[in-house]
């Protein structure tokens, strides 16, 4: 739980990659790697966590995504993320048109990412038409996307720089980049962390916000956000370890906080693949080991932890925390989460007295 902290999940996803939007079999792959992790790393013995493929993950409901984020989880806003993959959907796994959408559902609890591929001919024309017509927030860019021959593209690129210096000139600062694990059949190589290196130092306006913390080059990440003060990590995938393999997430955090420090560590889950409320539930309750502690000199208090799950990526957003949950008290959300609330000790007495009876058979 939450215990009240204002909570921001700054990287979830509303895609679409259902047969009809599909292209091929690379579209295919790539959405059955993201089940594999959805499978492999969601805690097991929790059936009500595992999504049907074909019926469930390919494509996202709009509903059911508002409803397991604010309502059956304790998160108070959420960023949506977009991967454009136009080689592989045909309108794209995930698009701003689409976050657009979602984002008139629940305002101000929302915030949308475009997606651009600047080897797109109209790129810079993009950038405007997102932000001034959809009302996009931030980047989100995914420099391993196919586009024809081309297998990627790097941040440091000189074709990328008029975008960031367009996105400067909207008032749009905060670029989030993938750089983590590969999806079939993406190049791991074409997430290297270290093109980041050259534009947050040539573009001290902007904030790098890197997906996933680099990983597997987690050392590479923390050597140049140690240099590169606008450079932010965020855990997704990173936070799905904190429950099977948690003293591996302590050795993550214990680096990001040596490095780093409290104030440049983001909070995201990567929800639909895991589910947001037992990560953050885990996260609440973690521990960072005392024998990795001691080495690193770094302590997980509840205080980093409130700034961890929504103070840093709302000060990004230039979100006042204290007047943004007066807002959201008494929306549509927060009345049907108080509604579950209250019914939890009725149906927590309801399922016990069954199990005593062997109504119920195997408690969860």
């Amino acid at each position: 739980m939450k215990n009240g902290k204002f909570c921001m999940d700054a990287h979830t996803g509303y895609w679409d990659a259902s047969p009809e939007n599909t292209k091929n079999k690379y579209g295919d792959a790539f959405i059955e790697t993201f089940y594999a992790f959805h499978t492999g790393f969601n805690p097991t013995g929790q059936p009500q966590w595992t999504m049907d493929y074909d019926t469930q993950f390919r494509k996202v409901d709009p509903d059911w995504y508002l409803d397991t984020m604010f309502v059956q989880g304790d998160a108070d806003m959420a960023i949506l993320s977009t991967q454009v993959l136009m080689d592989f959907y045909k309108t794209g796994f995930v698009n701003p048109e689409r976050n657009a959408e979602l984002v008139k559902r629940a305002p101000n609890r929302l915030i949308a990412l475009g997606g651009i591929d600047p080897r797109s001919p109209d790129a810079l024309e993009q950038v405007d038409h997102q932000v001034t017509d959809l009302g996009m927030r931030g980047f989100k860019w995914y420099t391993a996307e196919w586009r024809g021959e081309s297998r990627g593209w790097k941040a440091n690129d000189p074709m990328v720089f008029p975008l960031y210096e367009r996105c400067i000139e909207l008032g749009i600062t905060n670029m989030h980049f993938h750089k983590g694990p590969a999806v079939e059949p993406l190049a791991l190589e074409r997430f290297d962390v270290r093109d980041i290196d050259e534009p947050s130092t040539l573009y001290p306006e902007l904030n790098f916000i890197v997906d996933h913390v680099g990983l597997p080059r987690l050392d590479d990440f923390c050597w140049l956000s140690a240099r590169s003060p606008n450079v932010y990590a965020s855990l997704a995938v990173a936070l799905a370890f904190v429950h099977n393999r948690p003293r591996f997430f302590g050795n993550v955090m214990a680096n990001l906080l040596f490095w780093l420090g409290p104030d440049r560590i983001i909070y995201g889950t990567d929800f639909p693949i895991w589910y947001p409320q037992w990560q953050l539930d885990d996260f609440m309750a973690f521990q960072i080991p005392a024998d990795i502690e001691d080495e690193y000199g770094v302590s997980l208090t509840d205080e980093v932890k409130e700034k961890i799950i929504g103070g840093n990526i709302a000060r990004l957003y230039g979100i006042d925390t204290e007047a943004r949950l007066k807002e959201l008290k008494g929306d549509e959300f927060d009345v049907r989460r108080e509604e579950r609330i209250a019914r939890i000790p009725t149906e927590t007495a309801g399922e016990a007295a069954e199990t005593e009876t062997g109504v119920a058979g195997t408690p969860r």
